[in-house]
């Protein structure tokens, strides 16, 4: 094969794997967004700066490998990628790494929750005890209350007498 042949094909297939590698990171946007609920416009924004780095590395390697001029059968060679990635390898990977995710999550609360428990413990009846002690507080605070205004009264009714 000439070489001009050689270094097309390896154009195309450098434009099928970039298809693929795009697909493939838009696929960490969708597990991360099975996993945290994301508003319109969040995802709108994750979106628009998604497909600007992406049109970035296109253009890259557009410049690289082709002098930066756009080559139908290099849209062809992406657009065969990320068909091929995104029905075949695309929705295991996504519900295995996101139900993957969970149960790991799920496994390290458990672990920080139990780790926790002793201050958790100490929290509580730190609460408990705080509470506890506004309560009687309270209390004492209004015997001593009463008596200070017997007391003074009694002192007014001594003075007033004398």
């Amino acid at each position: 094969m000439s070489q001009s042949i050689v270094s097309e094909v390896t154009f195309f297939l450098h434009s099928f794997l970039m298809g693929i590698v795009i697909t493939f990171v838009y696929d960490g946007f969708i597990i991360l967004r099975r996993l945290i609920r994301h508003s319109d416009l969040l995802i709108s924004l994750e979106d628009m700066i998604f497909w600007i780095a992406c049109a970035i590395g296109v253009f890259y390697m557009l410049y690289e490998e082709n002098n930066g001029i756009l080559r139908w059968f290099a849209v062809l060679g992406a657009s065969l990628g990320m068909i091929l990635y995104k029905k075949t390898v695309s929705p295991l990977l996504v519900r295995a790494a996101s139900s993957l995710i969970r149960k790991i999550t799920r496994i390290l609360a458990r672990i920080l929750g139990f780790l926790l428990r002793p201050f958790r413990f100490a929290v509580r009846k730190t609460v408990h005890f705080s509470a506890f002690s506004l309560r009687k507080g309270k209390k004492v605070g209004k015997r001593a209350k009463i008596k200070l205004t017997a007391k003074l009264k009694l002192l007014k009714i001594t003075l007033c007498g004398h």
